[in-house]
Order: C-alpha cells, then sequence, then structure tokens
C-alpha cells in the first residue's frame, strides 16, 4: 500500500488566475459588458485592450462600422474604457477577432 495519500496534497486553485492577470496583451481577458441607461437605452463597454493600440482609433471604426456614438473614458480602476451606444455585444467580439486584437479565449461577453 503506498504510503502517500493523493487527496491531501496543495493545490493553489487560483495559481493560473494570478498568472494571467499579470499578462498583457494576448494573454489577459477583454470583457465586453452591457450597462442600462434609463428606458430603453443601454451602453456597451469594453475593458481590457492592451495599451499597445491606440483605443481612440478602435472607436472610430467601431463607430464606422456599427453606426453609433462612441467614447474613450479614462476610469480610476479600469484604466481606460470603450464606451458605445447601443447593444453592441456581438459586433464587438466579431470585429476584435477579425481584426486579429484578440482571439476568441480572450474575450468574454458579461449581461443579460
Amino acid at each position: 500500500m503506498s504510503s502517500s495519500i493523493e487527496n491531501l496534497k496543495t493545490f493553489d486553485p487560483f495559481a493560473d488566475a494570478s498568472k494571467s492577470e499579470e499578462g498583457s496583451g494576448q494573454d489577459s481577458l477583454i470583457h465586453i459588458r452591457i450597462q442600462q441607461r434609463n428606458g430603453r437605452k443601454t451602453l456597451t463597454t469594453v475593458q481590457g485592450i492592451s495599451e499597445a493600440y491606440d483605443k481612440k482609433k478602435i472607436v472610430k471604426a467601431f463607430k464606422k462600422e456599427f453606426a453609433c456614438n462612441g467614447t474613450v473614458v479614462d476610469h480610476s480602476e479600469y484604466g481606460e474604457v470603450i464606451q458605445l451606444q447601443g447593444d453592441q455585444r456581438n459586433k464587438v467580439c466579431d470585429c476584435l477577432i477579425n481584426w486579429g486584437l484578440a482571439s476568441a479565449d480572450n474575450l468574454k461577453v458579461h449581461g443579460f
């Protein structure tokens, strides 16, 4: 009979999560969220795009592609966040993948 018990080995469930947060660019997640404003109005926010990319140019391309208004907001906790009018979550995912800015594994879509 073996003297080592498999269940008592130490395991850190957050080890790989902390490694992915330290990375930047293609390794970190891009969070795409929707926020309810007033009535039927919604706001799509994109957070986590690498600092290597010019977010104002990305917003300009999004605005032209989706026919909506958008801006880059400097958030105290999250850094620069892209805001777009309307529910653009699926369109943003498709564009980021097509343009090669992110892979499908790096995108995290939140919301109802």
